[in-house]
């Protein structure tokens, strides 16, 4: 949410009742008994959708996509038989793409605080979902909202934290986040969301330009570690409750693939030092959904985290 957009302020009101504490926030009543605390949840500057979600995406083929550029950031997916890069140059003034992979509704968020693109399946106990995007952080990352029960969910813990689906977990999907030239060349009958959105946006100009070189952190986050700067980008996995960096830069000093072992098991780490992105899977030769972010917003969410490092 960069500085250069128009602030909103925020209304906080406290709601009592017999047992429940409230406060109302971006139009949001947000419980005391939220998962996380609620003095710990900001307002980033937009209100509620003043950062538009996307939910009429449209695609063009790889070679109609003029305005990338090779070194370009895509988040790219291939999954349920179709294949998708969303350019970082659009999700960074939408945030949300409600999409569907054949008859499967999808979401793809990004959160450009954080350097998180994430994936997840749009069906929660059966329902199918769409969401927007609130102009409330937590840890310096975005909040969600689903249009259907306004419960808000926080990206980075693929979960509900306030509303009727508190507790209920988003499935994540399997997502890479690299240079466009590096998933074109993997994918070329790869499909591009176009920057016809239905939004006037200037998506040649970086609203965050500067930000992601930079060691500031716009908002407060609850945990730090100075091991590494803050936006270095890391691979993260989670695995039965556990969880584990692989630094970029480390993974630049390996020959490309890496055998690992956490939490009990066996991993192939699969590094494209061109296109900048790793890949996780399994022994089995499965790819384990694994999330990209910067080195803050990972330790933010997981202080308990291990860390790879080249010996």
């Amino acid at each position: 949410m960069p500085p250069t957009w128009k602030k909103t302020a925020i209304t906080s009101t406290l709601l009592f009742s017999t047992s429940v504490l409230a406060v109302t926030m971006n139009g949001f009543t947000i419980e005391d008994d939220a998962l996380i605390p609620v003095d710990e949840i900001h307002g980033g500057g937009p209100a509620r959708d003043g950062i538009p979600a996307i939910t009429r995406p449209r695609f063009i083929p790889a070679d109609q996509a003029t305005g990338l550029k090779a070194a370009d950031w895509v988040l790219g997916i291939s999954w349920n038989g179709s294949t998708r890069a969303y350019p970082i140059a659009i999700m960074n003034y939408h945030e949300i793409v409600n999409d569907r992979f054949g008859d499967k509704p999808v979401v793809v968020t990004f959160c450009p605080l954080c350097g998180s693109g994430i994936a997840y399946s749009a069906q929660v106990n059966g329902m199918e979902m769409s969401f927007g995007v609130s102009g409330l952080l937590y840890n310096s990352d975005v909040l969600l909202y689903d249009h259907q029960t306004d419960s808000l969910w926080s990206q980075m813990l693929s979960k509900a934290i306030s509303g009727p689906l508190k507790g209920s977990k988003l499935e994540m999907l399997p997502l890479t986040q690299t240079r466009w030239s590096a998933w074109r060349s993997e994918y070329p009958d790869t499909l591009v969301l176009s920057r016809d959105t239905g939004f006037t946006r200037d998506y040649d100009r970086d609203p965050y330009s500067g930000y992601q070189d930079s060691s500031g952190v716009w908002f407060p986050v609850k945990a730090k570690d100075p091991r590494y700067h803050p936006k270095e980008r890391v691979m993260g996995v989670e695995l039965d409750g556990k969880f584990k960096a692989y630094p970029i830069s480390e993974l630049n000093r390996t020959k490309g693939d890496v055998k690992d072992r956490f939490a009990g098991r066996t991993l192939t780490i699969k590094f494209d030092a061109t296109g900048g992105n790793a890949r996780v899977y399994s022994d089995a030769g499965t790819e384990i959904p694994s999330v990209t972010s910067y080195w803050f917003a990972w330790y933010a969410f997981h202080p308990d985290t291990e860390v790879f490092q080249v010996e």
